[in-house]
């Protein structure tokens, strides 16, 4: 049951001096649009009868195909705490998108997507709880307000003022969040030099998917207050930590509400169930590679050496592994995929998550034995001997594996699949193509 009725927004608006809210949505890419109207059309809004052309939206529909609805959710009513001017404040609503019938949910919409999947968790009478972990770099911007590569502090991990000097804006994101009806847990400097992590607490995946969307377009708007600019680029710096989006999972029953990965009896004490999961996350992970790590630069922090995982093991202490299982217990019971990056789409990279855990635990399939050593520490014929497989080594790695696994297509659904593969084949392609400067460095002189 939704915590906001169509009355409670509109009196809500109206006492708080509302007079432009963001209809939100997200394509394909993980990229957040908007259509923005006034006061006097948000009743409209909420009766599902705002209309927008979907024809130049990527991965979308044709232009003979263009006329789409946008479907607020009610229970993402928020005021932006910043956008304040003469007492006219901005809202925002995130939508699902609609066939030209208004009727049959866009099949291209990654929101209607993830929701085919929490349906189907449902049948099985299951609910899913995501916790993510977004990280970050903040740099320098020029005189123009053109980002540079010039990190805003030299600070390293859990660093303090003065060394973290991105402290201040950490701490107006926090305040932001929370006045948007987030519970941060932690907000802290990461390892590498103008690297930081916020995280919010887990909740049902729909929730979590959106809260990601906002997440990220609060950081980015706060870092423009402060003359900075905030990217979630997987590895905007050579040498140094790239920054992840660890991806902490749990299935509970519907029913009850007890998390069903938890078994005080079981091995580990997790429960067959979550076996299974993990099973399933690791059976098809290379596949959702290109959706969970989906640029060019993905790759270039899923290396040896920088506490990101490269190769296929599981563990519960291991931080080198790609799928760990943190000490927590009961209700904390979880699984922590940690290649994903924010970059991602959350909608199309929780959907593939959940969806590879249930097919795991349809099957009954049950996972490689953990392995508690350093993998980074083996050379590749310790690792062939052991079995040991690893993730993609770049974007058409991924494409290759994405397309070697019917799984992807299947959870992803014709329409999203066909577009986002043909998006992300355009981009290597684009890539290969492309003279870096690594290319000038070595080559322009010698040869």
């Amino acid at each position: 049951m939704s915590k906001y009725t169509k009355e409670q927004i509109l009196k809500e608006a109206k006492e708080n001096g509302v007079e432009f809210i963001r209809l939100q949505f997200t394509d394909l890419f993980g990229i957040m649009k908007n259509v923005a109207i006034t006061f006097s059309q948000l009743e409209k809004a909420l009766n599902n009868n705002c209309m927008f052309d979907g024809s130049s939206i990527d991965g979308f529909v044709r232009i003979d195909e263009s006329d789409m609805y946008l479907h607020p959710d009610f229970d993402t009513w928020a005021i932006f705490p910043w956008r304040k001017h003469q007492n006219a404040q901005t809202a925002r609503l995130i939508c699902s998108v609609y066939k030209a019938d208004n009727v049959t949910p866009f099949e291209g919409d990654p929101r209607n997507v993830l929701q085919k999947v929490i349906d189907q968790a449902a049948e099985m009478g299951y609910g899913f709880n995501v916790g993510p972990e977004c990280e970050f770099f903040l740099f320098n911007t020029d005189e123009d307000g053109t980002p540079t590569l010039e990190t805003n502090d030299k600070a390293g991990y859990f660093d303090l003022n003065p060394i973290d000097t991105g402290s201040n804006c950490r701490r107006d994101i926090c305040l932001a969040l929370e006045e948007m009806g987030y519970t941060i847990e932690a907000s802290h400097h990461e390892v590498a030099k103008g690297q930081h992590e916020i995280d919010f607490q887990f909740g049902d995946v729909m929730t979590t998917a959106d809260r990601v969307m906002t997440f990220k377009h609060v950081v980015k708007t706060y870092a423009t207050k402060h003359g900075l600019h905030a990217t979630f680029m997987a590895k905007p710096i050579e040498g140094i930590n790239g920054s992840g989006m660890h991806t902490n999972m749990s299935l509970y029953d519907l029913k009850t509400g007890k998390n069903v990965f938890d078994d005080p009896n079981g091995e580990l004490g997790l429960s067959d169930t979550a076996y299974s999961f993990i099973a399933g996350i690791m059976a098809h992970i290379q596949g959702i590679a290109v959706v969970s790590n989906p640029t060019v630069n993905s790759y270039k922090r899923l290396v040896p050496g920088y506490e990101a995982p490269s190769y296929l093991v599981w563990s519960t202490s291991n931080r080198s592994c790609l799928v760990r299982i943190p000490a927590s217990r009961g209700k904390g019971t979880r699984v922590e995929l940690r290649c994903p990056d924010p970059t991602c789409n959350p909608y199309l990279e929780m959907a593939l998550c959940l969806a590879a855990g249930l097919d795991g635990i349809k099957k009954g399939l049950k996972p490689a034995p953990a392995y508690d050593e350093n993998v980074f520490a083996l050379s590749d014929e310790e690792l062939h001997a052991k079995g040991i497989k690893c993730l993609p080594g770049s974007l058409a790695e991924a494409i290759a594996a994405a397309e070697a696994d019917p799984f992807v297509k299947e959870t992803l659904g014709n329409h999203v699949y066909s577009n986002y593969i043909s998006g992300k084949k355009a981009e290597w392609d684009s890539y290969k193509t492309s003279v870096s400067q690594w290319e000038i460095n070595h080559y322009m002189i010698n040869y």
